[in-house]
C-alpha cells in the first residue's frame, strides 16, 4: 500500500518506507511489562462535571431531605434532591438513574466506581488531572503515555486519536504529548467536510505528491543534520509517514456508508449524519478495529456542558446525546468480540455537591464522584466504593485519579511505576509518585 503511493517516483527517497523500516522507531510496537488484557482504550470524557447523585450514585436520604438546610448554622445552604429516579440495571441490579436508561441496561458489563476523588475543584486543573495525572504542571496525556508504551498496530493511522467537536477546559493540553516525543500527541478529528486538515491530497497525482514530499524530506533531513537534538523537527519528520498513510486510510475509516441500517440504529445515528456523539462512537469502533491504541471522545466543549450551576435540568439533553450511542458502542464491541480486548472508560473531571448552588443547580466537588470501566479484564456487574448518604464524601474504598490511571495501565500490561520517561534529569510517569492498582476492579 505504501509503495503504491510513491510508485514511479525515482526522485522520492522513500520517506514512508524508510520510516517503516527503522528499527526502534518512535511508533514501533513496544513490549508491555506483562501480558495485558486490553490492546486499546476508548476513553469517553464528559466535560464539565457530571453529577454523580443524579446519575450513578443513588442517594435516597438526599431525596428525602431535599429543601432542608445542610446545617443548623444561619444562612446554611439547602439540600437539592436528585431530579431523576434510580432503577436497577442488568441482572446485577446496579442502580442507575433515568438520566442514562440505555447505559443502565449494560451494567452487567460495567465496573462502576462510586468512590472517585481528584485534587482540584477548578475545571481547568481537574481536567488536566484526569487526563495527565497533574493539576499543577503540564504533563503528557494518558493517551500519549499509552501510545509511547504500546506503539502502533497500524502505521497508516495515528496511535492516539481524539474525536472532539469542541475543545474542553485546558484545550489541547488534554491530548498533548508534552515532553514525550511529539509523534505521541493526539490527532484531533472533526466531523464534516475536512475532519483532518489536508486529509484530501492537493497534488494532481500520487507521483507528483511523491516528488513533492521527497524534496521536502531532503530539505528537512539536511536541516536536521544541523540541529540533531531538535525534538520538534524529529516529530515533524516522523509525522509525514503517518500523514501520508492517513490520506490512504482515514477516508475509509470515516466512510460510514457501508455500515448496516441495524448498526446505525444501534448507535442512534441517521444515515449520512456526521454530527453528535453517535457519530463519534461509531467512528471510535472503526478506529479500534484498525489498531488505533487510544481513542478519546469528548462530548462537548468548555461552554454549555455538564457544569450545571444554574439548573440541573441541563443534564437531560446532554445525557440524551451520549446515552444511546455509548450503550450502542458497548453492544457493538461485544457482538464483534472486541470488548474482550478493548477497555472502555467513562469519566468526567469531578462530581457535584448535594447542596444547591443558586436556586436549581449544583457546584463543583472533587472529593467524590463516579466513573466506570468496561471490557478487557474488568469485573463487570459490580459497583465499587461508597460515598456518604448525601454523596459528599467518600467513606469506603476511595479511588484517587492516580489509582484509576494505574489500574488502566495495568489492564494494558504496564506497571505504572515502570512506564517512565526521563526528562529534566528525572524519570516521570503518568501517576506521578503515587497510585496503586485497584485489584478489586479486575476480573
Amino acid at each position: 500500500m505504501v509503495r503504491s503511493l510513491v510508485a514511479g517516483s525515482m526522485l522520492f527517497p522513500g520517506i514512508l518506507n524508510q520510516l517503516l523500516a527503522e528499527d526502534g522507531g518512535a511508533l514501533a510496537p513496544q513490549g508491555a511489562h506483562f501480558p495485558g488484557k486490553a490492546k486499546r482504550v476508548i476513553f469517553l470524557y464528559m466535560t464539565g462535571g457530571v453529577s454523580h447523585m443524579d446519575s450513578f450514585d443513588p442517594k435516597p436520604k438526599l431525596k428525602a431531605d431535599g429543601g432542608k438546610p445542610t446545617s443548623d448554622k444561619p444562612g446554611a445552604s439547602l439540600y437539592l434532591p436528585p431530579l431523576w429516579d434510580f432503577k436497577p440495571g442488568g441482572t446485577c441490579g446496579t442502580e442507575v438513574s433515568d438520566l442514562f436508561p440505555n447505559i443502565r441496561e449494560c451494567m452487567d458489563d460495567i465496573c462502576l466506581v462510586r468512590s472517585m476523588r481528584g485534587d482540584h475543584n477548578d475545571h481547568f486543573q481537574a481536567t488536566l488531572g484526569i487526563h495527565t495525572g497533574s493539576v499543577t504542571f503540564a504533563r503528557p496525556s494518558m493517551g500519549s503515555w499509552v501510545s509511547y508504551g504500546l506503539g502502533t498496530e497500524n502505521r497508516n493511522l495515528p496511535s492516539f486519536v481524539v474525536l472532539a467537536p469542541e475543545l474542553p477546559y485546558a484545550g489541547t493540553q488534554v491530548f498533548s504529548s508534552d515532553f514525550l516525543p511529539g509523534i505521541h500527541a493526539g490527532t484531533r478529528v472533526l466531523a464534516g467536510a475536512e475532519p483532518i486538515p489536508n486529509l484530501v491530497r492537493r497534488s494532481p497525482s500520487a507521483e507528483v505528491q511523491g516528488l513533492e514530499l521527497g524534496l521536502l524530506d531532503r530539505f528537512n533531513r539536511k536541516h536536521q543534520q544541523k540541529h540533531p537534538a531538535d525534538p520538534a523537527l524529529v516529530a515533524r519528520l516522523k509525522s509525514f509517514e503517518t500523514a501520508a498513510g492517513m490520506q490512504m486510510t482515514m477516508p475509509d475509516v470515516l466512510d460510514l456508508s457501508h455500515e448496516t441500517d441495524a448498526t446505525l440504529e444501534l448507535y442512534g445515528l441517521e444515515r449520512g449524519s456526521t454530527k453528535g456523539f453517535a457519530w463519534q462512537c461509531l467512528v471510535a469502533r472503526r478506529l479500534a478495529e484498525r489498531g488505533v491504541r487510544f481513542i478519546e471522545l469528548i462530548d462537548v466543549g468548555s461552554h454549555d456542558n455538564w457544569d450545571a450551576h444554574g439548573d440541573m435540568a441541563t443534564h437531560g439533553p446532554l445525557a440524551k446525546n451520549v446515552d444511546r450511542p455509548i450503550a450502542g458502542l458497548l453492544r457493538d464491541l461485544k457482538s464483534r468480540g472486541m470488548l474482550e480486548d478493548t477497555l472502555v472508560v467513562w469519566t468526567t473531571e469531578f462530581g457535584r455537591t448535594p447542596n444547591v448552588d443558586g436556586t436549581k443547580g449544583r457546584t463543583h466537588q472533587a472529593g467524590a464522584y463516579s466513573s466506570w470501566l468496561a471490557g478487557a479484564g474488568v469485573k463487570g456487574g459490580i459497583a465499587y466504593g461508597k460515598t456518604d448518604e448525601y454523596g459528599e464524601h467518600v467513606v469506603e474504598n476511595g479511588v484517587h485519579v492516580h489509582d484509576f490511571h494505574a489500574t488502566i495501565l495495568h489492564l494494558l500490561g504496564f506497571d505504572h511505576e515502570k512506564l517512565t520517561f526521563r526528562h529534566g534529569g528525572r524519570d516521570y510517569r503518568l501517576t506521578d509518585v503515587s497510585g496503586h492498582v485497584v485489584k478489586a476492579l479486575l476480573a
